[in-house]
């Protein structure tokens, strides 16, 4: 359940240190300070697996991370900041990222930083594990406030999947949770990749991981194809063919896939009853219903309508759910 912490109801005079209290809680211990002693915002937080996703909306502020704080209470986090409105700047290890709309950047609490909003903004903040990332990095150091720009390749991939995952992580069962988790995860690697530093080049897990991300993000879209995949992810096809040769299905394989579980929930939904067969799979992305008919029943060995009919998924067989 998503926790929520606002100034909404919050005297004037108290709520500068509402605030400061209020960060700390939602991200690592810090210190925050505003032009006039006043700062009106909220946070909302949600947990998913490993990671937690917040919202941040406020008024100007400048939030420091000191040497003192972090003594106090040595977090291991790695934190991801990813503007939707406003200019934030993200300061770490001798440098400043300036960040506009769709710009994300990485900082690491476990060393100084310091964070500047002058006038109203948003953000949406990922706070994941040290060791988990790190792993992942050869050399966390040289990527840190450093500006991942949000108009084209991983950047633009980050914010439209976050803006998805916070419209539905309300919702998601937990092995999900857990998938979208970690593809999050290859995505931050994949766009600090972009900067020219130590990132390494994605794994095969990683790339898998990358394109099942994107898949997910334009599921019901009926022209995601692996071309379309490998253009968001500035690959070639035969890359992304090649990161799912040793899989049990390809990748046009793994999306029909998914496409057909997704029908088969909405089926099994007494809240979609009123919406017909057809356009259930219109909605995601089926465009041939012959097609949408004969997959259906190859994948679980009943009509739609028989699966409709019985209200439950529980015993319908599943054989390529990877």
């Amino acid at each position: 359940m998503a926790r929520l912490l606002t100034t909404d109801q919050v005297e004037a005079r108290d709520r500068l240190a509402f605030w400061n209290d209020a960060v700390s809680d939602a991200y690592v211990q810090l210190s925050c300070d505003a032009p006039g002693g006043d700062v009106v915002g909220d946070i909302r937080i949600d947990s998913l697996a490993t990671l937690e996703l917040s919202r941040v909306t406020a008024s100007a502020q400048h939030v420091h991370r000191t040497p003192s704080l972090i003594a106090r209470a040595a977090e291991d986090r790695f934190l991801v900041s990813i503007q939707t409105s406003g200019v934030g700047r993200i300061s770490q290890d001798g440098r400043t990222a300036v960040l506009h709309a769709g710009d994300f950047a990485l900082y690491d609490s476990t060393r100084p930083y310091r964070l500047d909003f002058d006038g109203p903004f948003q953000q949406y903040v990922l706070m994941l594990p040290g060791p988990t990332l790190r792993s992942q990095l050869r050399d966390a150091t040289d990527l840190t406030a450093r500006s991942v720009r949000g108009s084209r390749g991983a950047g633009h991939l980050m914010i439209e999947m976050i803006r998805t995952l916070a419209a539905d992580i309300a919702v998601l069962e937990p092995a999900a949770a857990a998938a979208v988790a970690q593809s999050v995860g290859h995505i931050v690697v994949a766009g600090l990749s972009s900067l020219g530093g130590e990132a390494p080049e994605p794994s095969l897990e990683a790339r898998r991981e990358q394109v099942r991300a994107v898949a997910r993000a334009r599921l019901r879209d009926p022209d995601l194809s692996v071309a379309m995949i490998a253009g968001q992810l500035h690959a070639s096809v035969s890359t992304l063919h090649r990161a799912f040769a040793g899989e049990p299905c390809s990748i046009a394989e793994w999306i029909r896939a998914q496409r057909l579980d997704a029908v088969r929930a909405d089926l099994c939904d007494p809240g979609l009853r009123h919406r017909t067969i057809g356009d259930l799979a219109l909605s995601w992305g089926f465009v041939d219903a012959s097609h949408f008919s004969r997959a259906f029943r190859a994948r679980f060995g009943s009509t739609a309508r028989e699966v409709r009919q019985a209200g439950s998924t529980t015993n319908w067989r599943s054989d390529r759910s990877t």
